[in-house]
């Protein structure tokens, strides 16, 4: 069994109140899709302003993150650990993670490493963080009673089905237990996140703490609901400060209590209580280009023309570059329609040597995560031959108009590719 060979606990700001003001972290946002939604989550993470869990102002490439954290790493001297939380769940689609933290360890290893998940599929994933040197994981338990778990959950999707009410919450709980076990098993540190939600699980703490301690957890973290605009709890009240207080004093009787959580960003840097503003770096190191990508995608029905939305597309031709122009190189089949975020995370990594997608149509959705990816997308129309030496280039194609309604034209839901 895999053991953590580098277990730094006294070095993480947030596993120790001790050297939070002398070690530093740094949050990589490499992680955008989600297998559960929770109720007081909007799943809207591009922003610069806020200050909470979920949002960053952008989604990396693992080798765009390791590019970062080793420029971070050299601008501060005190960063001792660096994580994935985010800005969606580390393990929901679990490639770009663990690239990231195998990345980060071989060109820096001198730093801790740590993941935030919600655990769904942490028995899967328990001995590739081992493997990959993490030495701390947060898991967020909000409830371990289905009856109570059923109002804080509005579905949890697991092996492509989706489970509702008390099945899914009943179903994240005993996932959560087996990876808690799992991961101190071999030696991870594991801090255990409750998001305390007035009138729902507020006196539910004590129960959770004693439950994950049952299994392995080391420390507990109460923290307050921050009602979020578009979420289900968006009228919800937070917490007070006492609720919190009464929650954690209850749960200590079973864990230690963590009271110094700052409620970082998916791309927090810095102190935990003085964090820094790395956006300009961050962003820049989003724009960069790989050299490993040269090749194009088109979607088109008969490879003359770039006319077909991508949510009807079954393959896409691929073309590179060559003394003549452009040849086609060969066709690669699109994963199959269903499955929503993970449709279009398993399609950017099919591209993941493309520069640039031509589509005559794409939903929203595919946009953002195709985009996150690296792609440049053109949403236009023409003959491939006059089109694909802008793209290449990366410079400019007029954007369709859009005339007709998300899905009158694929045959999809209207629900922007989803």
């Amino acid at each position: 069994m895999p053991t953590c060979e580098s277990r730094r606990v006294g070095v993480h700001p947030c596993f120790d109140a001790g050297v939070a003001a002398s070690h530093t972290r740094l949050h990589l946002p490499v992680a955008a899709a989600c297998n559960i939604q929770c109720n007081y989550c909007h799943r809207d993470h591009a922003c610069v302003a806020e200050h909470r869990p979920g949002v960053a102002v952008a989604v990396l490439e693992p080798w765009q993150a390791e590019r970062y954290a080793r420029e971070m790493a050299a601008l501060d001297p005190a960063l001792a650990v660096i994580g994935i939380a985010g800005p969606g769940d580390a393990l929901a689609d679990p490639e770009p993670t663990l690239e990231t933290l195998r990345l980060v360890r071989a060109s820096l290893p001198q730093m801790a490493l740590c993941v935030a998940t919600n655990g769904l599929t942490l028995p899967e994933h328990a001995d590739a963080l081992a493997d990959a040197g993490v030495s701390h994981v947060t898991v967020t338990v909000n409830a371990v009673d289905p009856e109570i778990g059923r109002w804080i959950y509005a579905w949890v999707r697991h092996e492509r089905r989706v489970y509702r009410g008390r099945e899914g919450a009943a179903l994240l709980w005993e996932r959560q237990r087996a990876g808690i076990a799992q991961l101190a098993a071999r030696g991870i540190a594991v801090k255990v996140n409750t998001i305390i939600v007035p009138g729902i699980n507020e006196d539910h703490a004590a129960e959770i703490a004693a439950a994950c301690a049952a299994v392995g957890a080391t420390l507990h973290n109460c923290v307050g609901m921050i009602p979020v605009a578009g979420s289900e709890f968006a009228d919800h009240p937070a917490p007070s400060a006492e609720c919190v207080a009464r929650a954690r004093r209850a749960a200590s009787a079973h864990l230690p209590q963590m009271a110094h959580c700052a409620r970082c960003r998916a791309d927090a840097a810095g102190p935990l209580h003085a964090p820094i503003d790395a956006s300009e770096i961050l962003q820049r190191h989003a724009r960069a280009a790989d050299t490993r990508r040269r090749l194009l995608a088109v979607a088109t029905h008969e490879g003359c023309f770039v006319n077909r939305h991508l949510g009807e597309a079954e393959e896409l031709y691929i073309y590179e570059p060559s003394d003549d122009g452009f040849r086609l190189r060969e066709t690669r089949p699109t994963p199959p329609p269903g499955g929503g975020a993970e449709r279009w995370l398993a399609l950017a990594r099919l591209l993941a040597d493309c520069r640039a997608l031509l589509v005559a149509g794409i939903g929203p959705n595919p946009e953002r995560i195709l985009a996150a990816s690296g792609l440049r997308i053109y949403e236009c129309e023409g003959l491939i031959a006059d089109l694909l030496p802008s793209a290449s280039s990366g410079g400019e194609i007029r954007r369709l108009q859009r005339v007709h309604r998300c899905g009158s034209g694929c045959g999809g839901n209207a629900l922007g590719c989803a």
